[in-house]
């Protein structure tokens, strides 16, 4: 089905469609060698930039070795998050960057503003050079890019990605429609953005929660906190929940979308996977298939997690969340600690 491209239909065009144009001829690696000097200048690592810029790491991995060409969105995302021309990446003038981004951000008063637009406001690659001159308001530390995937999922959580126009992101941004189609041309690259967003905040939250809690030497306590982390408690776990919601429906639809679920999915469930076969080897989980049981676990948790969403408007005898954690605590002594272990 084709979805209006413009400022009042739906969000973006037909779903994972890119046309050939999209796609930019690097055959010398001179747009690549650009943008490897972007990430070095940022000073942080090619797959935190990767997180800034709402991209893949795999994707800019591939792009920087050549096997993969940028898209014309992403170099827009990557020029805004590195605070340069998006003419110099495309190698029609500019300035180099000398200056790592971050420590550009720092600063109010030199440099690009974090708006990620240039001093008359302009986003694209025809913007005027900088102005000393600080803008407000001041977005999230990738500039506008983040700024608009976060406020995609806020949108989505709260209305479903079919009723969420371009004009309604555009307003929450506090930006243009054009501006929208300049980061993320259609629809498919808004809810991949939005899915990876998502993904990215849940693995930080992890990592934390686990080193905070000292569970990262024992798999069984940092399965249990992986767990916690998926019961949707939280406004925050509900509105990334609610994303996950509508990508299972996409997927379902489009073959694109579907492409973009199996590869997540399987992530996820890697993720799961690791931690079993670290408790094996520990000697706190029995010697199961870790994959085989990385599946059953993620799919009671997609199945838990829906009923505790649905049955959020109130209903008594709805799943609510402690019933969601219990039974999955449930799964995992039965079905992972030895028989020894209450």
């Amino acid at each position: 089905m084709q979805h209006t491209a413009g400022g009042h239909g739906a969000v973006g065009r037909t779903p994972g469609s890119h046309a050939a144009s999209d796609r930019l001829q690097d055959s010398a690696g001179e747009i690549a060698e650009r943008v490897r000097k972007v990430v070095e200048a940022t000073g942080c690592s090619q797959r935190e930039f990767a997180r800034r810029v709402v991209m893949d790491p795999s994707k800019l991995s591939r792009s920087l070795s050549g096997t993969r060409r940028f898209t014309v969105a992403e170099l827009a995302r990557i020029a805004d998050a590195g605070e340069v021309d998006a003419g110099w990446l495309l190698g029609s003038g500019g300035a180099e960057p000398t200056t790592p981004a971050a420590a550009v951000h720092s600063s109010s008063t030199t440099g690009a503003d974090s708006t990620g637009t240039d001093s008359t406001g302009a986003e694209g690659p025809n913007a005027a050079a900088p102005s000393p001159a600080p803008r407000t308001p001041v977005l999230p530390s990738a500039g506008r890019p983040l700024q608009i995937v976060r406020e995609t999922v806020r949108l989505i959580a709260e209305h479903g990605f079919h009723a969420v126009r371009v004009a309604d992101i555009a307003a929450a941004c506090d930006t243009s429609t054009a501006a929208i189609h300049y980061h993320f041309p259609g629809r498919a690259e808004l809810l991949e953005a939005a899915v990876r967003w998502c993904m990215d905040e849940d693995t930080a939250s992890r990592a934390a929660r686990i080193a905070e809690a000292g569970a990262d030497e024992d798999a069984a306590a940092e399965l249990r906190e992986l767990l916690a982390l998926q019961t949707p408690r939280t406004e925050q776990q509900r509105r990334q929940w609610l994303v996950w919601l509508d990508l299972w429906a996409e997927a379902a639809r489009s073959t694109a979308i579907g492409r973009l679920h199996v590869d997540y999915y399987r992530q996820w469930r890697t993720t799961v996977a690791d931690v079993i076969r670290r408790g094996i080897a520990q000697g706190v989980f029995r010697a199961v298939d870790p994959e085989f049981s990385a599946l059953r676990l993620t799919a009671l948790i997609d199945g838990l997690a829906s009923q505790v969403l649905a049955g959020a408007a109130g209903a008594e005898d709805g799943t609510g969340p402690d019933d969601m954690y219990a039974a999955l605590l449930a799964h995992m002594r039965t079905e992972l600690l030895p028989t020894n272990v209450g």
